[in-house]
């Protein structure tokens, strides 16, 4: 019960010594891919998604992707930020969990985390979780997850309009 409580934010599970992350945490690495600073590059295979600085560097952050089949690539937009986001299940999230709510206010035990990066006019976010320890897996139906010490980082680094591109 503790490690739960205290997964919900990554640093304080990691202080207690519950090794949450699968992958290396955030770090700033060697990036020589010509994309405009500010733009996020998603790749699924790697579970990595990419800040870039654009002084030859980006922030590599630990991600969790998309399910089988539930996984996405393509180029996108942010198109919102929000702060400890609702969360409203869509219809095909329900048909294969219905006894999920039909409706979960911004907070702690919110899938969507402490925040979430909204990609054009799709259902598709870049999000914080409340599940910590699935960072690394192929769980979500094709929402790309952060740790929400990560999500917090990006939000915060990222503007709105800023180009996201995702690779399988």
């Amino acid at each position: 019960m503790l490690r739960r409580a205290a997964s919900t934010y990554s640093t304080s599970a990691n202080a207690l010594g519950f090794g949450l992350y699968r992958l290396t945490p955030r770090e700033t690495v060697a990036f020589r891919e010509k994309h405009a600073p500010g733009t996020i590059i998603v790749r699924q295979r790697e579970k990595r998604l990419y800040y870039v600085n654009g002084n030859g560097t980006a922030i590599r952050y630990a991600i969790a992707v998309g399910r089988e089949g539930a996984a996405w690539s393509g180029v996108s937009t942010v198109s919102d930020k929000r702060e400890w986001p609702d969360w409203t299940p869509t219809p095909n999230i329900l048909a294969k969990q219905p006894d999920l709510p039909r409706f979960v206010e911004g907070g702690p035990a919110n899938p969507l985390g402490a925040r979430a990066l909204y990609l054009g006019a799709t259902m598709y976010r870049i999000h914080g979780t409340n599940e910590p320890w699935r960072i690394g897996e192929e769980v979500s139906s094709g929402c790309i997850r952060l740790t929400n010490d990560d999500i917090i980082d990006l939000y915060n680094r990222t503007r709105h309009g800023a180009t996201v591109i995702v690779q399988r």
